[in-house]
C-alpha cells in the first residue's frame, strides 16, 4: 500500500471518528435545550470536505503522483501532522461543544481554555493548513488552491460571521 493511500485511509477513518463524535455532542447539546444556527450553510461546507477529497485523489492518481513524492513532501506534511495535533487539543478543549455545526447551549459561555485561550478560531485554522498542505504533500497543486480558496471564502464570507453572532454577541445569558 503507498502512502498516499494509507494517508488517505487515515483521513477518512479520523473524519467519520469526528463525524461520529459531533453527532453525539449534538444530541446531548440538544437534550440539554441547545439549538443550531445556520444551518441552511452547513450542506456547503460538507459539498467543499466531500469534494476536496474527491479532487485530491482524482488529481493524485490523474498525475500519477500516487507513489512519487517530491523531494520536499515532509514540509507539507509535517504541517499537516502539526494542524491534527492543533484540531485535537481544539476537541477535547471545546469538551461536549465541539461540533462540526453551530449549536448553541443557553445559558452557556464561549470556551475560552485551550487554543481559545489565544484566538477564537483555531479549528478553522486546522482545516485551512490541511487544505492546503495535505494535497502539497501529493503534488495536488490545483486541489491545494482551489479548496484553500473555497474554504476560506465560505468561513469569512458565511460561517464564521454567523458564528460571531451567534456565540460572542447572543443575549440569552
Amino acid at each position: 500500500m503507498s502512502f498516499f493511500w494509507l494517508v488517505m485511509g487515515v483521513v477518512l477513518l479520523q473524519r467519520i471518528g469526528e463525524l461520529v463524535l459531533a453527532n453525539r455532542n449534538a444530541r446531548l447539546i440538544r437534550s440539554l435545550g441547545g439549538y443550531e444556527i445556520g444551518s441552511s450553510h452547513y450542506k456547503y461546507i460538507v459539498l467543499l470536505h466531500l469534494f476536496f477529497f474527491l479532487c485530491l485523489i482524482w488529481e493524485v492518481v490523474r498525475g500519477h503522483h500516487v507513489s512519487l513524492l517530491p523531494d520536499w513532501w515532509i514540509f507539507p506534511f509535517s504541517l499537516f501532522v502539526l494542524a491534527q495535533i492543533l484540531r485535537y487539543w481544539c476537541i477535547v478543549s471545546l469538551g461536549r461543544h465541539w461540533n462540526t455545526r453551530i449549536l448553541i447551549l443557553p445559558g452557556s459561555k464561549p470556551v475560552r481554555r485551550g487554543p481559545y485561550r489565544f484566538f477564537r478560531h483555531p479549528n478553522y485554522l486546522v482545516v485551512g493548513i490541511e487544505l492546503l498542505a495535505l494535497p502539497l504533500t501529493f503534488q495536488a497543486y490545483a486541489t491545494a488552491i482551489l479548496f484553500t480558496l473555497f474554504n476560506a471564502w465560505l468561513l469569512l464570507k458565511v460561517r464564521i460571521p454567523i458564528e460571531q453572532q451567534a456565540v460572542y454577541t447572543r443575549r440569552d445569558s
